[in-house]
């Protein structure tokens, strides 16, 4: 995601905001920026591209004098990555200078309101919303730091925000609702960043500020308000993480904090697209006819993004009726599919780059086929060709093994899915309502998975030194298996496999022997008892079950499971976003008790751009 560095002091601000900055590539990013006041007015550099390129454009910071400054890396969520829409953004009055991490998702509605009041726009993201908002407000008179809170009350979303404004020029301010920000204390200077990574070098006293609440930075000191105005009172925390721990939020690896991550990935994914009680898509322009018309569906992907696909296969199918098959990426194009003018294939790849995908995407194309893809970096190769691009909105994922792009690509599946139905008349409007709220509180959901994990490192403490590892589940929690599977032998290289429950005894219970562990995902309660036969048949053999299940079924899975983890109840559709959690967790887990390179597994690479 973006990153956010200020600084306010008496030396340069710029060359400690571009060491900052560069604290902060690890995160991933298409474009950078810095804005100070000099002489009362605000100067600004930004740049499409990486840090060092903006380092040459100021000469390392020579370049752009000033003591008082604010930095941000971007991550593309509303905007292609252009210099435009590089942050910082300074408002149509010239006066404010914004930057911003997060989505504010209401901007349409108050970008039109700012037009009618006379303001215009140069960019097409919503920070400049969120300037312009500010800019007004301080019209009105009031002071900066009241027009801030005014602003922040009518911002729905996330934000982390630092404003810097030339009738101030000794001040900096910030906010944040839902979205990491630290003070850092310095000696005559003060410090604001979204991650502490870019500010260790130079101070390991902060303060956290909560949703809602607001700082002024001077160089002499920090004040701290709530969102009425009324001065609060926070003791500094104290950091004793290396700079390597830091970059991970403290985290041991990547890859668990991006599990971690997962909740509010999930939530910016989602919650700007349902307005009012519906899944409102307005990156699809597709026209209800061609919906109606659909008489096939592909879903295509590779590896994660394929196993997204076996999910989205069975929802696309009970809410839509469209008949659909998920397809590997690698395979698509060799085999003579059936596409024509009707037929629509779904892209599915968090890179955008992956070279089978983008091959079966042409073919497709090639073939008459309209393509929808689903990704999660602006500007990439599938997301320019394709007909519709919906974005995740994910933000990087560093781990190899992918955690965070998987949420979300399922996430906008359930989103495509109510769209489609909606269109052809295919679900109920009591139904659609149910779905909508259980996707709503979907990430509070995963986040009470994710204070369990304790319990799952125990279990994977029990189970690690196993030399095969088999998965079994029906219908999505099939799907689910595919993933925890994968994720498994990707970071622990414990052979595992996941099967179709039903399919155990067409062959594969050859496999099993005493002591092989057996994880049956149950959490589907329709066919909850069909898998715990299947499970009662490894059982028999000498397999040591690890169930997963919903709390409404683990009574029944505990019948025949050696241990069971169980995740919240949720809509049957939804289940795959849940039981995917703790798969990851014991996967995670497994590696780390094996000693493994958990974030950079050997031979496989974070985007795969040869065939």
């Amino acid at each position: 995601m973006c990153g956010i560095v200020g600084f306010v002091g008496t030396e340069p601000a710029a060359p400690i905001m571009i060491e900052g900055l560069r604290r902060l590539e690890y995160r991933g990013y298409d474009s950078a920026g810095v804005v100070v006041i000099d002489g009362g007015r605000l100067k600004l550099a930004k740049t499409k591209g990486y840090v060092e390129a903006l380092s040459k454009i100021i000469d390392g910071g020579e370049k752009l004098p000033g003591c008082v400054g604010i930095g941000h890396t971007r991550w593309a969520t509303h905007g292609q990555p252009t210099d435009e829409n590089a942050h910082p953004h300074i408002s149509d009055g010239g006066k404010i200078a914004v930057v911003h991490n997060g989505i504010i998702e209401n901007y349409a509605r108050l970008r039109e309101f700012l037009i009618s009041k006379g303001f215009t726009f140069r960019s097409e993201t919503d920070t400049e919303v969120a300037v312009n908002l500010i800019q007004f407000f301080y019209n009105d008179g009031g002071g900066l730091l009241k027009a801030v809170a005014s602003a922040a009350r009518r911002m729905e979303g996330s934000y982390a925000l630092g404003i810097l404004c030339e009738d101030f020029p000794d001040m900096l301010i910030a906010t944040k609702k839902e979205s990491p920000l630290v003070l850092g204390i310095g000696d005559g200077c003060n410090y604001l960043a979204s991650d502490v990574a870019a500010i260790l070098s130079h101070t390991r006293d902060v303060y956290k500020i909560d949703d809602d609440e607001l700082a002024v930075l001077t160089a002499g000191e920090i004040k701290l308000y709530s969102s009425e105005l009324d001065e609060i009172t926070k003791t500094p925390e104290h950091v004793d993480w290396d700079l390597s721990a830091a970059e991970k939020g403290g985290y041991e690896h990547f890859m668990i904090k991006e599990i971690m991550e997962q909740p509010e990935a999930v939530r910016k994914t989602v919650s700007p697209r349902i307005i009012d009680g519906k899944a409102v898509l307005d990156e699809l322009d597709i026209p209800d006819e061609y919906i109606r018309g659909l008489s096939r569906i592909y879903v295509v992907g590779c590896g994660t993004a394929f196993y997204v696909g076996a999910a989205a296969k069975y929802n696309l199918e009970k809410l839509t009726r469209i008949p659909t098959e998920a397809v590997m990426a690698s395979e698509f194009r060799y085999s003579s599919p059936i596409v024509d003018a009707s037929t629509l294939v779904i892209c599915i790849s968090q890179s955008g780059s992956t070279a089978d995908t983008i091959a079966a995407m042409r073919e497709a194309k090639r073939l008459g086929a309209k393509v929808l893809s689903v990704v999660n970096v602006m500007g990439s190769v599938i997301a320019e060709e394709s007909d519709w691009t919906m974005y995740t909105w994910a933000g990087p994922e560093i781990c190899v093994a992918s955690t965070k792009a998987y949420s979300t690509q399922l996430a906008v599946t359930y989103l495509i899915a109510l769209r489609f139905a909606e269109a052809r008349g295919t679900i109920g409007g009591a139904e659609y309502a149910a779905i909508v709220e259980e996707l709503k509180a979907l990430p509070e959901k995963m986040q009470t998975l994710l204070t369990r994990r304790e319990n799952i490192q125990y279990l994977a403490s029990l189970y690690y030194n196993r030399k095969d590892v088999f998965f079994i589940g029906r219908n999505v929690d099939y799907a689910a298996s595919l993933e925890g599977s994968l994720k498994l032998k990707e970071i622990s290289y414990i052979h595992s496999e996941a099967y179709a429950a039903g399919e155990l005894k067409h062959g594969p219970i050859a496999l099993i022997e005493q002591g092989t562990l057996v994880i049956a995902v149950a959490t589907y309660g329709r066919l909850i008892d069909k898998t715990v036969s299947n499970a009662v048949e490894v059982k028999s053999r000498g397999a040591l079950i690890l169930g997963i299940a919903a709390e409404s079924g683990a009574e029944t899975i505990a019948r025949v499971a050696d241990n069971v983890i169980t995740i919240p109840d949720v809509h049957e559709l939804l289940l795959p976003s849940l039981a995917v959690v703790p798969l990851q967790l014991f996967a995670y887990y497994v590696a780390l008790a094996g000693g493994r390179e958990i974030d950079k597994p050997r031979n496989l690479a974070k985007s795969v751009t040869v065939e």
